[in-house]
């Protein structure tokens, strides 16, 4: 099972439905990062051996840089802020963290809803 790294621009709700489905989920604010830049949160979550959620488009072009150029990450999934549901992100990221590894992850990039 995947544990998650919260990003800071997703809603409280998503996290604590997925606490409650017994997925492993860290945010941000937990970890006394929530004023780091992406870079640095992204390297966090591969620290900490998590996927990072992400609602910040600015994601998308950083794991596309690094898909490129490097460094690896540990993966990323991001949905856009009006887009999806929390029902949907909840069920999404369920589902990834149920069935992925964080091998399979690693250097992904997973938009949702699936």
């Amino acid at each position: 099972m995947i544990a998650l790294y919260m990003d800071q621009h997703v809603p409280a709700s998503v996290t604590e439905q997925l606490c409650r489905r017994g997925i492993d989920v860290v945010t941000v604010f937990e970890d006394n990062r929530a004023e780091q830049g992406d870079e640095e949160i992204l390297d966090r979550a591969a620290q900490l051996q998590r996927v990072l959620f992400t609602q910040d488009i600015d994601f998308v072009e950083i794991t596309s840089r690094r898909l490129a150029q490097g460094p690896s990450f540990a993966g990323v999934v991001y949905a856009h802020q009006q887009k999806a549901t929390v029902g949907q992100l909840v069920t999404n990221l369920e589902l990834i963290s149920k069935v992925m590894t964080l091998e399979e992850m690693r250097d992904q990039l997973i938009c949702i809803p699936l």
